[in-house]
Formats: C-alpha cells, structure tokens, sequence
C-alpha cells in the first residue's frame, strides 16, 4: 500500500505533463500540415551542384553526345 502513495502522484504528475505537451504542441501549431512532411520525400531534391570547373552542357548537346 506504501507503493501506491508513491506511484500515484508520479502517475498524475506524468499525465499532467503529458496533457501540458500536447496542448503546447497544438497551440504552437505542431499539428496543423500532416500530409506535406510525409510526401516531401517523394518531391524532387534541387539540381546536384556541378564540380569546380566543369562547364554546363545544353541538353542538346548533351543528347548529340550520348547518340556519338
């Protein structure tokens, strides 16, 4: 029984901190887009960066190239 008047107001005061999160969360606005952060995976990453030096080829020639 000693157990309990320990564990009890751990317990509460872990619930209470749990409901203070989720409503600091909410009201900081962690909650409002749940789609985009799952899909932004999927888009496409920006051009990779060409090395120092390399000159940039027009996709035309880069096509005539890759036919020689």
């Amino acid at each position: 029984m000693a157990t309990f008047y320990v564990i009890l107001p751990i317990a509460l005061v872990g619930a209470v901190v749990a409901v203070l999160a989720f409503v600091w969360a909410a009201r900081d606005g962690q909650f409002d887009d749940l789609d985009t952060p799952a899909r932004r995976i999927l888009l496409d990453d920006e051009a990779p960066a060409r090395p120092a030096g390399a000159r940039a080829v027009a996709p035309d020639e880069d096509r005539a190239r890759d036919r020689r």
